[in-house]
């Protein structure tokens, strides 16, 4: 029987509420077995660069990121968010090591070709070469990695990468070797019919109904790369993916998402 671990990805919101945040930490360390964190931060980096007087540029949910914005998230994914998730976790007793994709080379990424959008510093991954070695040496020692959303192109230049993709190409690489469950976490119980409608649950999504909910305006926005790298996940080895509330890791609320 293959080994278990769990690749958990945490949403901005959450990230950005640090009430929030302490509160999925200690429900994060108490998920038995090996376990790896991704985070995004998309909030916060929108509120440092508008206090800077940059305008955030988004398209269907992926952040458009020139020169200055690199800067930006850099400093606030890998740094602010990133350590303070690692300092959390070590309160709550869980033996985390904060990292970007650059280190260890754990997540090289290809500069996104311009055309038919020029996304600026933005990373496509290619699961084949994370460095499943390096993961696979944090784990077997005891650490929890938690990554950020930062990757690099192995020639100097750092990169952005959407945390869903970084977190599904994660568990797409680590499918290989262990029996992989991916949780999207943010801070609804899952995908909803109606974003203020917390009863309106949708409790299990194939790949007909995804496309269906597309076309209707359901599904849009940060949603979508969500759910692309959900289905992606499904159909290249993770065992199971789900997206849940935060603060309910282990909740029977959840979408769960199938071929």
């Amino acid at each position: 029987m293959m080994e278990k671990v769990s690749v958990i990805k945490i949403g901005g919101n959450v990230v950005d509420n640090p009430e929030a945040l302490a509160a999925f930490t200690k429900k994060f360390c108490n998920v038995s077995g090996n376990k790896i964190l991704v985070h995004g931060g998309g909030v916060m980096a929108s509120k440092m660069l508008k206090s800077m007087g940059i305008e955030p540029k988004m398209l269907n949910g992926r952040r458009i990121t020139d020169a200055e914005a690199l800067k930006v998230v850099t400093m606030v994914y890998a740094g602010w968010i990133n350590k303070n998730i690692v300092a959390d976790l070590q309160k709550n007793g869980c033996n985390a090591v904060g990292l970007s994709g650059a280190d260890a080379n754990s997540i090289p990424a290809t500069l996104r070709p311009k055309e038919p959008v020029d996304y600026g510093f933005v990373g496509d991954v290619d699961t084949s070469k994370i460095n499943v070695v390096s993961i696979q040496k944090l784990v077997a020692s005891g650490f929890c990695p938690v990554f950020c959303s930062i990757t690099h192109d192995g020639k100097g230049q750092l990169l952005n990468t959407n945390a869903d993709t970084v977190a599904s190409s994660i568990a797409i690489a680590l499918a290989s070797k262990f029996s992989v469950k991916l949780i999207f976490c943010f801070e609804k119980d899952g995908v909803l019919k109606d974003v203020n409608d917390d009863s309106s649950l949708i409790e299990d999504i194939d790949e007909e109904l995804f496309e269906n909910l597309k076309k209707e305006g359901v599904i849009d926005g940060g949603m979508l790369p969500k759910l692309e790298n959900a289905f992606n996940a499904i159909d290249k080895g993770v065992s199971e993916v789900i997206i849940t509330n935060a603060l309910n890791i282990d909740n029977e609320r959840h979408t769960s998402i199938h071929k």
